[in-house]
């Protein structure tokens, strides 16, 4: 697993996410993991970082990216 994520790994495991898990609610919630991803996601935009340090992210962040990542090795 990697210990630095671009911006397009990011907004690619979001995506995951909410394909797995679509948005809920009149509000179009986002599901928990996806949600976990948004704040650094939007931060790394905002701040113009082109990576972002896995250790960085919080637990529930680092677990929706291992999972995303698993999914990625095994092909789906």
């Amino acid at each position: 697993m990697p210990t630095f994520l671009t911006l397009t790994e990011l907004e690619s495991a979001i995506n995951f996410w909410r394909q797995r898990s679509p948005s809920v609610g009149e509000e179009l919630r986002l599901c928990p993991e996806a949600s976990s991803l948004a704040t650094p996601y939007a931060l790394m935009i905002i701040e113009r970082r082109k990576e972002i340090a896995l250790a960085d992210l919080s637990e529930r962040a680092q677990t929706a990216i291992a999972s995303w990542y698993e999914a990625q090795v095994k092909g789906g």
